[in-house]
């Protein structure tokens, strides 16, 4: 088993919570960073309801994104880094700046600690939101050789910031790197079991779906992939030969899902939990008239009726991912929040 110790950053977040998981079952010593130590007990307590295993192994260190205390200390001794924290916002915000700031610049110090540090590979979580948005409705699979346009139609202040902190990162280690390795994941909607009673990103359709906070669905279509399957990939591409230097688009393979079959996936499988969820779809227009007025539509109304293809083969030939079906995720989100009426609720949701 390996003693290598690696740092996750973000040790709160739901993927960086899923990768801690993955880590300590494959036997590392793992390290993450926290913006506050007052969430040790929470975190822990999160990832021990998940199963976590060798509880012992996992400490934690205080460091913020924003400001360069404590990545010194966070990078001492590290052999690899998983850079996932990254801030996330699904409704509108008054100044994207607030995103984008963070995102690009933490990123930027992170890779500086790790440089100094003598970090061998830093794995970054990006998103296919720097692959797959703003191009319009083009007739063709998304691969890791495609950019986002930073003002393409669709691309909020969140895409934006992905878009620009990834490549900020291969610009920093190109020129500033000392060698230091890069590897980029690119998941695509993530969903899956929740982690203590945060719900966040994708997760937020099934939670809303289940407490009837939807009305309806739009005619949007979401292509997913389970977190477990997120987490796998940034720990293969720790030591994957062949991993340092690429982009890895990470799906189920799956065409996207339909909203509205997301909707079905749910009454089929939960029946009496699934009786709040929505069965009708909201019409286009309707959507788009929304959109005039809430920013945090725009995204939808610009890929209404598309769908997205996403080709894995990078991901499965490289990384050796053999990933779930997006049902598995669906219903995997599911049952996680039906354990804990507070999170099913939607009482938990912290702003």
């Amino acid at each position: 088993m390996p003693r290598t110790l690696v740092l996750v950053t973000g040790g709160s977040g739901f993927v960086a919570g899923h990768c801690i998981l993955r880590l300590l079952e494959h036997g590392y010593t793992v390290r993450t960073t926290v913006r506050s130590r007052s969430r040790e007990a929470d975190v822990r307590a999160a990832l021990e309801a998940a199963g976590m295993h060798r509880g012992d192994a996992l400490s934690f260190v205080e460091a913020d994104l924003t400001r360069d205390d404590g990545w010194g200390a966070a990078m001492r001794g590290a052999d690899f880094v998983l850079h996932v924290a990254s801030p996330v916002h699904t409704d509108a915000v008054a100044d994207e700046h607030a995103i984008i700031g963070p995102a690009r610049e933490g990123t930027l110090r992170v890779l500086r600690a790790a440089t100094a540090a003598g970090v061998k590979r830093v794995v970054l979580t990006s998103a296919f939101h720097a692959v797959g948005y703003g191009h319009g409705h083009v007739d063709r699979v998304f691969t890791e050789d495609d950019w986002s346009p930073v003002d393409g139609p669709g691309v909020d202040a969140y895409g934006r910031s992905k878009i620009l902190a990834e490549r900020a990162a291969w610009d920093f280690v190109r020129d500033a790197g000392n060698g230091m390795e890069l590897t980029t994941i690119l998941p695509i909607a993530v969903m899956g079991p929740v982690l203590g009673r945060d719900v966040r990103g994708a997760n937020q359709i099934i939670q809303r779906s289940l407490n009837g906070q939807l009305p309806g669905y739009p005619n949007m279509y979401v292509p997913i992939v389970d977190v477990r399957d997120v987490a796998a990939a940034h720990v293969a591409a720790m030591t994957a030969p062949d991993a340092a230097g690429q982009r890895f688009l990470v799906g189920s393979g799956e065409p996207a899902v339909a909203m509205k079959q997301i909707g079905a996936t749910l009454r089929h499988h939960l029946c009496d939990a699934a009786k709040h969820v929505p069965t009708r779809t909201v019409p286009n227009v309707v959507v788009r008239l929304t959109a005039l007025f809430k920013a945090e539509f725009k995204p939808v109304a610009a890929d209404l009726g598309y769908v997205k293809r996403v080709s894995n083969e990078k991901s499965r030939r490289v990384l050796g991912l053999n990933p779930r079906k997006a049902s598995e995720a669906i219903l995997g989100a599911a049952r996680s929040m039906l354990t804990d009426p507070a999170v099913h609720t939607g009482r938990s949701r912290r702003h």
